[in-house]
């Protein structure tokens, strides 16, 4: 059975942030409702904001990752500082895990794979302070490196994300929003027909460039002036999205089923133990067999409680029986 539904869903949103030293990629993060700061490098150490220790490994920051997804109240917006700094930690891990000195030294480009691998790792834990109705923030350093296209004569610089080409294009795609910061300069031309820069101002860039990447789904201006409020209107009320055990939940209270019944039928088709809790069951199970075939478990369970009924029925006149033998008997 295929679960449609139309509409806007109003979710938490992936957003990421990079920028050249100090143009303000953490302050802008800070401005986020009611952030807390995974700081994995020390730069929000002169910053009144609530943060995480510094994770000492990879291990230790996917599990603060997941710690906050099983506490959605804890705050409205995750911040990671930074991502180039993080992926040092995934550096670590992959070397610790192959036994190798360098992430280049399994070969023939292995090492970045399993970097990859466990990047996106990363990303699906975030996939669960997502679902938990967090926003996630992730910023990263900005480098500039010469680019060439195929199709075009001569090279020109463009300002990337500061991350190994295997985990950059992930994160990329992952994000709902991505913003890249910078100077924007006014350059005119003075009596002499030759030109000066007069003044400048600090910008976001919400899409594509030749010179840079940036991206948005929400249809926002080209250009902005770096500050928090031409982009709040994005980041108000999200809710969780709904999950297929909060689906599963719904349709039990509209029929009136317990968890108990449906444990029973789960059990008797032999796919989970009659002990195991619901919140147990995997998403693909629950989604796919449960509330799939919906009409057919609640089939069962009526059934159920029929069938119920009627053996209660039986042993009711059972003891009626036996209460009128023994009253011949004693006459």
């Amino acid at each position: 059975m295929l679960n449609i539904t139309n509409g806007v869903i109003n979710r938490a949103k992936r957003v990421g942030i990079y920028a050249g030293e100090g143009v303000g990629k953490t302050t802008l993060a800070s401005h986020f409702p009611d952030p807390l700061m995974i700081d994995t490098e020390g730069g929000t150490s002169h910053m009144n904001v609530r943060r995480i220790d510094r994770p000492q490994s990879w291990e230790e920051l996917v599990s603060i990752v997941e710690e906050v997804a099983r506490t959605p109240s804890i705050c409205k917006t995750l911040v990671l500082d930074t991502a180039d700094w993080a992926e040092w930690l995934c550096i670590d891990k992959v070397c610790r895990d192959y036994h190798c000195k360098s992430i280049e030294a399994p070969g023939y480009g292995k090492g970045y794979t399993y970097l990859a691998e466990n990047f996106s790792g990363l990303l699906k834990a975030f996939d669960k302070v997502i679902d938990a109705g967090i926003h996630v923030v992730i910023t990263a350093h900005a480098k500039m490196r010469k680019f060439e296209q195929p199709d075009e004569m001569g090279a020109y610089d463009r300002w990337e994300m500061k991350l190994s080409k295997q985990v950059a294009p992930l994160l990329k795609e992952w994000t709902d929003v991505l913003l890249f910061l910078n100077y924007k300069t006014f350059v005119v031309q003075s009596e002499t027909n030759t030109n000066k820069v007069q003044g400048g101002k600090r910008v976001i860039y919400t899409t594509h460039h030749p010179c840079w990447d940036a991206k948005n789904r929400y249809g926002l201006p080209e250009v902005l002036d770096l500050d928090y409020k031409y982009i709040a209107h994005l980041f108000e009320d999200a809710k969780p999205e709904k999950t297929a055990l909060d689906e599963l939940h719904d349709l039990m209270e509209k029929d009136g089923v317990t968890e108990a019944e449906v444990r029973k039928v789960v059990a008797d088709k032999g796919h989970y133990r009659e002990d195991e809790e619901i919140s147990t069951y995997t998403e693909k199970f629950v989604k796919g067999w449960l509330i799939a075939h919906w009409d057919k478990v609640l089939e069962l369970i009526v059934n159920g409680r029929n069938s119920g009924a009627g053996n209660g029925n039986r042993d009711a006149g059972s003891k009626d029986n036996g209460r009128e033998a023994a009253t011949e008997k004693e006459e």
